[in-house]
């Protein structure tokens, strides 16, 4: 009996170009990731001085706007992965 992905359903293939769009997204979201953390971590530590408090609101700020960056990441993801025509990706 032959083996078809239908068979398996945790077996999928993406095409070449889908799985390089993916791949940048997934690079934007960690380095996204990664600033958020420090801006927090960053802010967390200026607020032991009170003299810094200012800057640590600021880290706090700019951390929390970039929590918006996140799902707007995914977001053009998705849109820009619906503009591949389907022809493109391997059934």
């Amino acid at each position: 009996m032959a083996n078809t992905p239908m068979d398996n359903p945790l077996t999928f293939h993406l095409g070449r170009e889908e799985l390089v769009i993916r791949r940048r997204y997934e690079v934007l979201s960690i380095i996204n990731d990664f600033f958020i953390a420090v801006w927090f971590l960053v802010g967390s530590v200026l607020f032991l001085y009170p003299s810094l408090e200012t800057g640590a609101i600021w880290c706090f700020i700019i951390g929390s706007f970039q929590f918006l960056v996140r799902p707007t990441i995914r977001l053009i993801s998705h849109i820009h992965l619906q503009r591949v025509p389907s022809s493109q990706w391997e059934h």
